[in-house]
């Protein structure tokens, strides 16, 4: 493509002017062992030296979000109009910044496709050390050019979020701040074993999402709707090429059932990173997002750092103006040095959902310090949650992969809200050798109808979802707390048939304002959570959604029938109260006149 006139061309012969902004297409960016990466780089007309903002990631930096996620892009635009104003749109792309509504402010964009895939060679192994030292080199690189002002702050959904705390780690000079949204971090708690249970959902992603923007699919891949050219490179791999190309991530991930060293060099080192942060959650991401931005808020090492949460589709608050302005106040602050107005930013918003709308409300710290925790204690002949504890001595079993069984509260007398992290204290025995349990926080209307919520993938999720194996009910004394017990994952403890063993359940953070009259109810299960509605499909899902969205736990090697196929059994009395702990949060007391 020819440059445009007064417009040196870049190395690549590939820039050009359009749309109100410089791009350099497919710049070379060389890594440490001397392969090249591919970036494109979006600036602002006049010359100068801007902050940049950069992602890395391996979803094909030229492949349309309208493109690649047409069921996502057509839900957002025809339900918030202002993402799609103010642009043409021909930049936007999945989970990372629209050029043209950062460029216009002065800032420099930049997109690297990480190693192997887009138009980017080499071999894919994500979250690696390998990946994070190319994000890291990324920056390095970024932060010297000659339209550079030296100080690079990242921003992304997911991939482009989770990323991030793994670079941060690594301390980057020239990292200045960066913008964490819905990002788990844990490889192992948040993201690949759920209590200790294989999530199905990165094999089926790697198929979706990764194979198909692979580098050396050629003309096999997608054009780019804006230079048409493939965003898979121009090289043309054959199959056998391709896979020897690629890590099996699914059999890996398999491979790795405790939270040994693969996991830790794929998880943050939460001490290392103290750079500033702004960390956005999704109470509706249950099985991958909420999590990591939580616990990131609480245990980076950072001074300047901030949480949000809210709710809706993942994908769909990144590009909204409330979160883009949002996002460009913080990176005012930290990468311009102006008054953006951050400066008085609460440290912690929370978008507090009720079952019609979500709430705005600041609060100092998190978990807020007014959580009132309150038990409410499982009763095995009413199957209800009461504020006392029960003294009768009893045990009731299920299915040890069947639905389980339901505790509700009577009636609430009053609105309750429930905002925070919970947990469930039970004993358990089983028949077999281990056990999995799956809770499920839920409410009920008046006439026992559940009510459920639009999550980040899924239109139809409850309100909150925790995970353990029994094997893996060993806790860490120093890391764990009342409200969030946080499991070893480096032993198997395998159960004695009908042992009683003491399980600490942790239930991830969520956020809801039960009306009177309603009830809560806490599920606990043998499998997933499964809405009994029609099932929703998405273009970049494998399979169609039933509840927990992609996030499943039916891998049948990991889930043999022989070891988790029996009677599971809850024990009540006998010195044994088992109890679910609630996060209620009391109305903020008026202001004095």
């Amino acid at each position: 493509m020819d440059a445009a006139p007064g417009r040196t061309a870049s190395p690549e012969g590939r820039g050009e002017i359009r749309d109100g902004m410089r791009i350099d297409w497919d710049v070379p960016v060389e890594m440490d062992d001397g392969l090249v990466l591919r970036a494109d780089v979006f600036l602002p007309l006049p010359e100068g030296r801007y902050p940049v903002i950069l992602s890395y990631g391996p979803y094909a930096k030229g492949l349309a979000f309208q493109d690649g996620y047409a069921g996502a892009w057509e839900r957002m635009a025809q339900n918030h109009p202002d993402v799609t104003a103010g642009s043409s749109n021909l930049y936007q792309n999945w989970e990372v910044v629209d050029p043209e509504k950062w460029v216009p402010h002065g800032y420099a964009v930049v997109r690297v496709d990480s190693r192997g895939c887009g138009c980017s060679p080499g071999d894919i192994d994500h979250f690696s050390p390998r990946e994070t030292a190319d994000f890291y080199g990324c920056i390095e690189w970024a932060g010297v050019q000659p339209w550079s002002n030296g100080k690079i702050g990242l921003n992304g959904i997911s991939y482009y979020a989770i990323n991030q705390w793994h670079v941060a780690s690594l301390q980057p000079p020239h990292l200045a701040a960066m913008c964490v949204w819905e990002g788990a971090a844990d490889w192992y708690r948040d993201m690949t074993h759920h209590g200790g249970i294989l999530c199905v959902f990165w094999a089926n992603w790697y198929d979706m999402q990764v194979k198909t923007v692979q580098y050396g699919l050629g003309e096999r891949g997608a054009r780019s709707r804006v230079h048409g050219r493939p965003v898979c490179g121009p090289e043309a791999l054959s199959d056998g090429e391709l896979a020897k190309n690629r890590c099996d991530f699914g059999d890996e991930i398999r491979a790795h059932p405790l939270d040994d060293e693969y996991h830790k060099a794929r998880s943050p080192v939460w001490e290392n990173i103290n750079v500033p942060l702004f960390s956005a959650a999704n109470w509706g991401g249950q099985g991958l997002h909420p999590r990591g931005n939580f616990e990131g808020f609480v245990r980076a090492a950072s001074k300047d750092k901030w949480l949000e949460a809210h709710g809706i589709e993942h994908w769909t608050h990144f590009y909204t103006d409330y979160g883009r302005e949002l996002q460009r106040k913080f990176f005012d602050h930290f990468l311009k040095g102006i008054d953006s107005g951050w400066s008085r930013q609460p440290r912690v918003l929370l978008q507090v959902r009720r079952l019609d709308r979500f709430v705005a409300r600041e609060e100092n710290e998190w978990p807020p310090a007014r959580t009132q925790w309150t038990k409410f204690y499982l009763d095995p002949v009413e199957h209800s949650l009461q504020q006392t504890p029960v003294a009768r001595r009893a045990g009731v079993s299920f299915d040890a992969l069947g639905d389980g069984l339901t505790f509700l509260t009577p009636p609430l007398a009053q609105e309750t809200e429930i905002t925070g992290p919970s947990t469930a204290k039970l004993s358990v025995s089983s028949s077999t050798r281990d056990a999995d349990l799956f809770l499920v926080l839920r409410v009920f209307s008046a006439d026992l109808n559940e009510v459920v919520f639009q999550g980040a993938l899924d239109p139809h999720t409850p309100i909150g979802q925790g995970w353990l194996r029994a094997s893996h009910r060993k806790l860490d004394p120093k890391r764990s707390t009342p409200y969030r017990p946080y499991h070893t994952h480096d032993e198997l403890q395998p159960l004695q048939p009908g042992e009683i063993v003491e399980l600490d359940v942790e239930i991830w953070p969520t956020s809801i304002v039960v009306p009177a009259g309603y009830r809560i109810g806490l599920s606990i299960r043998g499998r997933d959570y499964e809405h009994p509605g029609p099932p929703t499909r998405l273009s970049n899902m494998k399979h169609p959604m039933t509840g927990c969205g992609p996030f499943m736990h039916d891998d049948p090697i990991d889930r043999p029938p022989d070891v988790f196929g029996g009677r599971t059994i809850l024990h009540f009395g006998g010195g044994r109260e088992p109890y679910l702990l609630l996060p209620i949060i009391p109305p903020k007391a008026a202001p004095d006149r």
